[in-house]
């Protein structure tokens, strides 16, 4: 896990961790179109791998109810579907990664979503396995406007596929469900257009670095997870 070939951790265009074992480091994404379920495998995956999940998403979200000046100014991206912007989403990044959990690995949800971004991730440092989810935009579309998300704990459900067991109430921490307002019917759309336009070209970004496994995404919650893991102990052999 020292790295793909040509990588060049003391470069000094690389983000070195200087208490990370290069040996014993593990660094994954999960890439896919918007609620194609980054986030609940990512969620397990965190878990059974001891890796911090960095979510783009979580990082901006708390931004925004925070309401710190970096959330103010991304606020109406994310309400209307946009990515923000590369300079600070990748600040974003590099300052999550830098903290010492981050030592070992991490696994990165949301990230890289623009060729920009995934140029600054080649330049930060070297990913060992992109998991790529493939599902039918229309069945993404139906996913979305059903995922509720409890607002203290994190946790993610969906009324159809993974349903609480008590309604609009978190099986874990008993706190209120709420669909957030980027997992409205018309900004799903919105972002799915804005991922066919901006982010599907970074597939074959990685492709050409060998290291993407695609994943059948309509296998369900653990068929998806059964893949992921597979491919991860490939990786770690």
């Amino acid at each position: 896990m020292a790295g793909m070939p040509g990588s060049d951790r003391s470069g000094n265009d690389k983000y070195t961790l200087e208490d990370a074992s290069a040996d014993s480091m593990l660094k994954l994404i999960i890439f896919g179109p918007p609620s194609a379920g980054k986030g609940t495998q990512a969620q397990r995956l965190s878990k059974e791998y001891g890796l911090p999940q960095v979510s783009t998403g979580d990082l901006l979200r708390e931004a925004v109810a925070k309401k710190t000046p970096l959330g103010v100014k991304i606020k109406s991206y994310l309400d209307t579907g946009r990515l923000g912007p590369d300079d600070l989403i990748v600040q974003l990044i590099k300052e999550r990664v830098s903290k010492p959990d981050c030592a070992k690995g991490y696994l990165l949800d949301g990230f890289p979503r623009t060729m920009g971004q995934a140029t600054e991730l080649d330049k930060m440092t070297d990913i060992d396995l992109v998991l790529n989810i493939v599902v039918d935009h229309e069945s993404l579309v139906e996913r979305a406007v059903g995922r509720r998300i409890c607002m203290k704990c994190n946790s993610v459900y969906n009324v159809t596929s993974n349903p609480p067991k008590k309604a609009g109430v978190c099986d874990k921490c008993g706190s209120e469900l709420i669909q957030r307002d980027d997992d409205k019917e018309a900004t799903v759309r919105n972002r799915l257009k804005v991922y066919q336009e901006q982010t599907a070209p970074l597939i074959e970004h990685f492709r050409k670095k060998g290291n993407i496994v695609d994943i059948d995404g309509s296998k369900g919650i653990e068929g998806v997870y059964s893949q992921m893991t597979a491919a991860i102990e490939k990786v770690r052999k």
